[in-house]
């Protein structure tokens, strides 16, 4: 069985940083796909960061040279370092978990996610 969860998240003043981890259980992450989304109040699910199982990684436009994923094989785990945070950053993170070879940009096409860890951001 395919566990997936996130910790990391808390409130932070604008320009500040956190470091979101993503710890995936029954699955290898260098084998698998890995997708950070997030969702705020009211709004859809939107992709963050991604890894594939060769390293490539790919940003949503809001967060590039901002963020950075990485990956940790020996710990199974992803990381999400978030630095220059803004308000409209604040919202729950997820981590999504696919079989696939390139990094999808839709939930659908993660099977398993994470519970979600809530990141707020104050001006």
């Amino acid at each position: 069985q395919v566990q997936v969860v996130e910790s990391g998240g808390g409130l932070v003043q604008a320009g500040g940083s956190l470091r979101l981890s993503c710890t995936v259980s029954g699955r290898t992450v260098s084998t698998s796909v890995i997708g950070w989304f997030r969702q705020g109040p009211g709004k859809e699910r939107e992709f963050v960061a991604g890894i594939n199982t060769i390293g490539n990684t790919n940003y949503g436009d809001s967060v590039k040279g901002r963020f950075t994923i990485s990956r940790d094989n020996a710990k199974n785990t992803v990381y999400l370092q978030m630095n220059s945070l803004k308000p409209e950053d604040t919202a729950v993170y997820y981590c999504g978990s696919a079989i696939y070879f390139e990094i999808s940009l839709y939930p659908h096409e993660y099977d398993y996610w994470g519970q979600g860890t809530q990141v707020t951001v104050s001006s």
